[in-house]
């Protein structure tokens, strides 16, 4: 079954011993940070703070909460011990059966409501996550949900949120996300955009959220799908827009047309500190409603592994999974690597005719899940793209240092790429590359070499005999 909320989804991950009570008193000043940001790193528990430093007991802080390969399986309610490519798949399988919300009268983020003065970001505990950030962030696991001014359609996205004052917060809203798009039609006709941040929602709420869900598609049906069944959604109290009932903090507010205040730099899912100090959009709060004892949810951005770029690899790998295939193109897997934050895509093909390679990174670029793909690598069908050890060899033995590698300048870049130079950065240029590891169609067979592995190498005979005597010892192979 489903998790209902987040508290739920924290005792199961503390059953499969993947969460574990701090009950020490932390500092949100760096301190917090820090124990989440090892937990990304070495694969640790998630930090649950039970006491945070300047706050009354009951104010609590939930780190990492789908860090792990392990917690994403739980979270979508499948084997704790399910495999990356098993998720992708039931990931795609429910994508595709979306399941509408439900609206409930009331819910527990209203146990808690405060309006207009009594707004307060700094009422929870916001951490200063790593050191040289901006400011301390209260967005950084959570949903923001805004409503597109010309249809019905409610996007779900997951953008970093630095508090300015009591009442307002920085927001990153790149143009070429649909945050970014859709606050432009409303500064282009001099309106406010409402918005609400939902914090500490059940985890597939989250999860859609930040996946690369296409244009116009609702994420909250898409969480029902993911989930199997409907996300329940309640009326928020100052803006027209609703938000999951058992959310633990609710934040409601508006966009007000072109105003700026700096906000940034971070340590992002790049695995580095990026996007400058600069003029952004603004937040300002009207509400706040939230949860007796409620629990801020926290991710901290950084080298892998995080929930930026788990969430990323299988939302990445599911959508190019499908925009390959509608297009025709024989593609026997895909893999987009959390490690590579995730910015590499690996394309397994059936060679049907020479340059297929070129054919495959246009398609990938081309849609939104690849928007953000900086390099891929093409391999034939006998690689498998989730073993990395056979998609370097392949990297290195097959692909011409000079022939092999194709690069695509002038291309629109994101601001976060660490490889990109200031003047880069500043009007958002670009550039990307693919490799291509697959043998040329033009040449002669024989010239072709062949792979010495077990399974090219060996009669069939021979390969049963050698697997029959491993097994008779003991061993799974």
């Amino acid at each position: 079954m489903p998790f209902r909320d987040l508290r739920e989804f924290i005792a199961r991950l503390e059953g499969e011993k993947e969460a574990v009570q701090i009950k020490e008193e932390v500092d949100w000043d760096l301190e917090a940070g820090a124990i989440v940001r090892l937990a990304h790193e070495k694969g640790l528990p998630a930090p649950f703070f039970q006491r945070v430093k300047g706050y009354p007991e009951g104010y609590r802080m939930f780190g990492a909460p789908l860090a792990t390969h392990k917690r994403v399986a739980i979270a979508m309610d499948m084997d704790a011990d399910a495999s990356l490519r098993q998720m992708i798949q039931e990931y795609g399988r429910r994508e595709r059966q979306p399941i509408k919300p439900v609206f409930v009268k009331n819910g527990p983020c209203k146990e808690n409501i405060y309006v207009g003065e009594e707004v307060d970001l700094l009422k929870f505990p916001v951490p200063l996550l790593h050191e040289g950030d901006g400011g301390r962030y209260i967005g950084t696991f959570h949903l923001t949900i805004v409503k597109d001014p010309d249809r019905e359609w409610v996007n779900w996205s997951m953008q970093r949120h630095m508090v300015h004052t009591r009442n307002t917060m920085g927001i990153l809203a790149e143009p070429l996300t649909h945050l970014g798009g859709l606050l432009r039609k409303y500064e282009e006709r001099n309106k406010p955009m409402e918005v609400a941040i939902a914090i500490g929602t059940e985890p597939v709420s989250a999860f859609c959220s930040a996946s690369p869900i296409p244009y116009g598609v609702s994420e909250v049906d898409i969480a029902g799908g993911i989930r199997g069944e409907p996300v329940e959604l309640v009326r928020c109290e100052t803006v027209d827009l609703a938000v999951p009932a058992t959310s633990e903090i609710v934040i409601e507010g508006e966009f007000r047309p072109h105003e700026r205040m700096l906000e940034g730099p971070f340590g992002e899912y790049t695995g580095y500190m990026a996007g400058d100090r600069a003029p952004r959009p603004v937040i300002t709060a009207k509400a706040i409603t939230h949860r007796n004892n409620p629990i801020l949810t926290v991710t901290c951005e950084g080298m892998p592994l995080t929930e930026g770029q788990l969430i990323g690899s299988i939302g990445k790998t599911s959508e190019l999974i499908d925009a390959l295939k509608a297009r025709g193109l024989p593609v026997t897997d895909v893999c987009v690597y959390a490690e590579t934050s995730p910015m590499l895509a690996v394309v397994a093909v059936k060679v049907p005719f020479a340059n297929v390679a070129s054919e495959i990174a246009h398609v990938v670029w081309g849609v939104r899940a690849g928007a953000h793909i900086a390099y891929i690598i093409v391999v034939e069908d006998d690689v498998d793209p989730y073993n990395m050890s056979e998609v370097l060899h392949a990297l290195v033995t097959k692909c011409h240092p000079s022939r092999g590698i194709f690069k695509w300048e002038q291309t629109i870049g994101y601001k976060l790429f660490p490889f990109l130079n200031e003047h880069e950065r500043k009007y958002a240029m670009g550039a990307k590359a693919y490799f291509d590891c697959t043998w040329p169609v033009d040449w002669d067979p024989a010239a072709v070499p062949k792979k010495s592995s077990f399974k090219t190498i060996y009669p069939a005979q021979i390969q049963e005999k050698a697997l029959a005597k491993w097994r008779k010892y003991g061993y799974a192979v």
